[in-house]
């Protein structure tokens, strides 16, 4: 008999699928300590969280029988997934158990800003009656501009040409072949989403690229008409300019479920009238709550039996994997996040190449790696070997492959060519020694460079005093160099500068380096 340990609330039509399982048993915990949790967690199979339990290392020191823990919901900060991938535990999540309830939530905060539905209910309640006031608007033949084309965004999409409006839809990364067919007009250029829009609706991740990716530059784009709509991430909006546009009538409404903080404090937003908040609800409803419930028993489940594996964030790569491949693909991951920050915009084509020893292997898990690496900044779900090939056609991105087996200059290397609607970069990289990894190229710029920890890359001007100037802004933030690349084109009195680092320079630090005046361009690469 398998036992499955839940330990935070989780809709009973989850443990009612494992008990109904003649192999399973659910055994609920709520509440449970650290201490209490470390102590028993050996003596069972698997383990049904939701945010409350965190399971630390401290937990999955004496991990036991423990084959697999779900976690009923997307996130899944609160797991030491390194820990437990060590330790052979299994971590899965249910990423899909939410969109409709997030999709939903957007349209209900569109239909209630369109129809000034909480004002004017509040208004009757304290005893007016005042129609003409609350007049609203309708949602018919509106532009919807619909910003991240995902899960749910899409599913944004479809209600909203229900309602017969007119969508605009945008994605930083790669938009679906499906949207276009759905009758979308996809558009490269977002500011067509700012200007032509009556609402706008975001769906995205918050990462450095798209942190206070709308700010008063953005708001004053937008028609005076204009109603937004967050039920993404907070920190997309930069709360502040909102905050005085809305004030200030740049734009007519605003509907936040996300905050930088949360709960938010002070930011002004339960003053403002033209604004609509709601406490993180996206994923609140009932159904939701039972579909991620019943996700995370029957996945957890047929894993422990032995069977599919779905969702999972640290499933290892196939057996009979040679050490220098596991290496290659290693490098392929980190090169493909260092990637994802130099090519910023649409993906239009994608070209690897295996060059010497390593063009004599199955390659495979390498260039799947290198998908993760890139796909995982655009998406909130963990990308992973199962899910990478699947996201990555969704998005119409297809890869070319080849190989060389002659070797040139190295015995082996990897090296990744991506064009967008805005740049073309090459990355090139080895592994010396079969496990040092190194970047060893990047536009033509021979480096040498340690992909690690946070990079910063810099464009510059090729002169005297920029490897000082850019230690010393680095050193007044108390951030430490570790590794170091510089190349140089000397025809073109051009250079590039890439350093890996022991932390990530903050705003204020990476807007120094971003100033100094032989900069052409900065990129700030997070690889942990």
């Amino acid at each position: 008999m398998y036992k499955i340990l839940i330990t935070d609330k989780l809709a009973q039509e989850g443990i009612d699928l494992i008990n109904s399982m003649d192999d399973f048993e659910a055994v609920v915990k709520l509440g449970i300590s650290e201490d209490e949790l470390s102590k028993t967690i050996g003596d069972y199979e698997g383990l049904i969280i939701r945010s409350a339990t965190t399971v630390t290392p401290k937990v999955l020191g004496n991990s036991g029988k423990l084959k697999g823990i779900a976690r009923a919901g997307v996130g899944v900060d609160n797991i030491d997934i390194p820990t437990a991938t060590q330790k052979g535990v299994l971590v899965m999540n249910t990423p899909g158990g939410n969109t409709l309830s997030a999709a939903e939530h957007t349209m209900a905060l569109m239909l209630a800003l369109s129809r000034n539905v909480v004002p004017a209910c509040n208004s009757l309640k304290e005893g007016a009656w005042d129609r003409k006031k609350y007049t609203g608007n309708q949602l018919n033949n509106k532009v919807l501009g619909v910003i991240g084309l995902g899960r749910i965004g899409m599913s944004v999409v479809k209600m909203a040409l229900g309602f017969n409006m007119r969508v605009i839809g945008y994605d930083p990364f790669a938009a679906p072949k499906e949207a276009a067919e759905m009758g979308v007009e996809v558009t490269e250029d977002i500011e067509r989403i700012y200007k032509e829009s009556d609402f706008i609706s975001l769906h995205i991740p918050r990462n450095e690229q798209t942190k206070n990716m709308i700010s008063t530059k953005e708001l004053k784009m937008m028609k005076p008409t204009c109603r937004i709509v967050n039920c993404a991430r907070g920190g997309i909006i930069n709360e502040a300019d909102l905050y005085n546009a809305l004030n200030e009538g740049v734009i007519a409404g605003a509907a936040l479920d996300v905050f930088c903080e949360e709960p938010p404090k002070n930011n002004g937003f339960s003053d403002c009238p033209t604004c609509l908040v709601t406490p993180h609800l996206g994923a609140s409803t009932e159904e939701a709550q039972i579909e991620v419930a019943v996700e995370a028993a029957k996945i957890l489940c047929d894993a422990i039996r032995g069977g599919s594996v779905c969702n999972a964030l640290n499933a290892p790569a196939s057996g009979g994997v040679s050490p220098v491949v596991v290496r290659y693909a290693e490098l392929a991951k980190r090169i493909g996040t260092v990637m994802s920050t130099l090519a910023p915009g649409h993906i239009k084509s994608i070209n690897i190449e295996f060059r010497g020893s390593i063009a004599e292997k199955p390659v495979d898990t390498v260039a799947t790696a290198f998908t993760i690496g890139l796909l995982q900044p655009h998406f909130d779900t963990v990308v992973n070997m199962v899910n990478a090939p699947v996201l990555a056609k969704q998005r119409d991105i297809s890869i070319d492959q080849t190989k060389n087996e002659e070797i040139k200059d190295l015995e082996s290397s990897f090296a990744a060519t991506v064009k967008t609607d805005k740049v073309t970069r090459t990355i090139r990289g080895t592994v010396f020694g079969g496990s040092l990894l190194r970047i060893i190229d990047i536009d033509g710029f021979g480096i040498e460079v340690t992909p690690e920890d946070t990079m910063v890359v810099i464009f510059n001007d090729d002169k005297p005093g920029v490897i000082g100037s850019v230690g010393k802004v680095l050193g007044n933030h108390g951030i430490n160099i570790n590794t170091m690349g510089v190349g140089h084109d000397l025809e073109q009195t051009q250079a590039i500068l890439a350093v890996s680092l022991d932390k990530t320079p903050d705003a204020k630090a990476a807007a120094e380096l971003a100033n100094l005046d032989f900069v052409n361009e900065m990129y700030v690469c997070k690889l942990n």
